[in-house]
C-alpha cells in the first residue's frame, strides 16, 4: 500500500503540475491577445488622427482659395478658364473622401500651379500686395500640409506592417483591419518643385 500511494501522490502532483502550466499558458496566450488587439487599436487612432491633421491643413487651404481667384480675378479678366477650373478643383477635393480626396488633393495642386504661373503673364498681378501676402500664407499651408502628409504616411506604414506581420494579422483580420493607402503624389508633373517667382 505504501508503493500505491507514493505512485498516486507523484501521478496527482504531475497532473497538477501540468494543469497549472496548460493554464498559465492559456493566460499568456490570452494576454498576447490582448496587447496585439491594444497595439492595433492605439495605430488606427494615430493614423485617423494623422489624416485629421492633413484634414484641418486642407481646410485652411480651401478657404484660402477663393481670396486667390478673387485676386486674380481682378487683374486676369482674361484666364476665365483658369479660375474655374481651381474653384472646380477646390470643391471636387472638398466633397471627396478617403482615396478619391487624396486624388482630388493631388489635381488641386495642380490648378494651384496653373494659377501661380499667371503672374508671369501679368506683372501688375506680381506686384499686388494681397496676392503676395496669400501666396505666402498658400506657401506656409503647402509646407505644414507636406508635414502632415510624411507623419500620416509614416503611421500608415507602422499600422500596415503590423497588420501584415504574425501574429498580429490574425487579431487584425478578426478586426476586420485593411491596409490604408499612402497619401502620395499621382504623376511626375506633381513631384515636381513648385517655382515660385516674385
Amino acid at each position: 500500500m505504501g508503493t500505491n500511494a507514493l505512485l498516486i501522490t507523484v501521478g496527482g502532483i504531475v497532473g497538477i503540475v501540468i494543469a497549472v502550466v496548460v493554464v498559465l499558458l492559456i493566460v499568456i496566450l490570452i494576454a498576447a491577445c490582448i496587447g496585439m488587439y491594444n497595439t492595433l487599436v492605439k495605430l488606427r487612432n494615430i493614423v485617423e488622427e494623422a489624416w485629421s491633421t492633413i484634414d484641418v491643413q486642407l481646410k485652411k487651404r480651401y478657404d484660402l482659395i477663393p481670396n486667390l481667384v478673387e485676386t486674380v480675378k481682378g487683374y486676369a479678366k482674361h484666364e476665365k478658364e483658369t479660375l474655374e477650373s481651381v474653384i472646380a478643383a477646390r470643391n471636387l477635393a472638398m466633397t471627396s473622401s478617403g482615396e478619391a480626396k487624396m486624388a482630388a488633393e493631388n489635381a488641386l495642386t495642380g490648378t494651384l500651379k496653373s494659377l501661380f504661373a499667371l503672374q508671369e503673364s501679368y506683372p501688375e498681378l506680381k506686384a499686388n500686395t494681397n496676392f503676395m501676402d496669400l501666396q505666402n500664407q498658400l506657401k506656409a499651408i503647402e509646407n505644414e500640409i507636406a508635414s502632415a502628409r510624411r507623419y500620416y504616411n509614416g503611421t500608415v506604414k507602422t499600422f500596415n506592417t503590423k497588420i501584415e506581420v504574425f501574429p498580429s494579422n490574425i487579431i487584425a483580420k478578426m478586426m476586420g483591419l485593411t491596409k490604408r493607402e499612402y497619401f502620395e503624389l499621382d504623376s511626375e508633373e506633381e513631384r515636381k518643385a513648385v517655382s515660385v517667382k516674385f
